[in-house]
């Protein structure tokens, strides 16, 4: 019996995420794997425990491989790794990342380590790894970069003034890589606005529900609804690259 590609309609495709073990991340892993993708989770921390946790995933062929996305030699090792043990690399999501809270108006809280260590995280560790990946991503018939962004890029309300500077030019790299990569490799964004996670140290469930009243849709954002958009970017959105999609319930508005 042939396989029913509506309902794994990335069926056998290679799906690397950075970022894999993290909230977003492995919410993406999960609808990307129940799509029929092979997932290989891409994280800084020990390699057993994203192990573990490919394991977890549905369907079968996923792993996990220690690299962290501010090494690029690391970055080009784990794209070597990949080729030899899944021979390809259809998606690349980058998700990884941090941040910490800093009021906007407070410019000696935001010193230089932090101001670095942010643009590496959201800036020069995302393009470290499109730059890795590029070669496989370009042999495959359906090369796809998703980068998790923010609504903080467009609207300037974020945890700090350099994560969302940071966040801008990310947006702006989807924009340059969109247009020289394409056609063999498609770049898209994707914004969240709140999403219910410890990404952000210190936001509460109380915070939580003074952002939920204050958004349209009246409710904070789930790792899987960022999940289904990243999702949608590989399975529906085929048209699509050079953009940012939100996905923030109006939180923008």
């Amino acid at each position: 019996m042939a396989n029913d590609t509506t309902k794994t309609p990335l069926l056998d495709q290679i799906a690397v995420i950075a970022g894999g073990t993290g909230g977003i991340g492995y919410a993406t892993a999960r609808r990307l794997a129940n799509a029929g993708a092979h997932i290989v989770l891409l994280d800084r921390g020990p390699s057993s425990e994203a192990s573990d946790q490919a394991t977890q995933l549905p369907g079968t062929g996923h792993g996990a491989i220690r690299a962290s996305i501010d090494d690029s030699q690391a970055l080009r090792e784990a794209a070597r790794v990949v080729e030899q043990r899944w021979h390809r690399a259809d998606i690349l999501v980058n998700a990884a990342g941090f941040t910490k809270p800093i009021p906007h108006a407070d410019l000696d809280a935001l010193d230089d380590a932090l101001i670095d260590a942010l643009f590496v995280a959201h800036w020069r560790g995302p393009f470290a790894t499109i730059r890795a990946f590029a070669p496989l991503l370009r042999a495959s018939t359906n090369g796809l970069v998703v980068n998790v962004s923010s609504i903080a890029a467009t609207t300037g309300v974020g945890s700090n003034v350099a994560y969302c500077a940071a966040k801008a030019a990310i947006d702006s790299l989807a924009v340059t890589l969109g247009r020289a990569l394409a056609p063999a490799i498609r770049v898209v964004n994707v914004a969240p606005g709140v999403v219910d996670t410890q990404f952000v140290p210190g936001r509460d469930e109380a915070f939580n529900a003074r952002t939920a009243a204050a958004t349209p849709l009246k409710r904070v954002g789930t790792p899987d609804d960022i999940a289904a958009a990243i999702e949608a970017c590989a399975t529906t959105l085929r048209f699509s690259t050079g953009t940012v999609i939100q996905v923030d319930g109006g939180r923008h508005l």
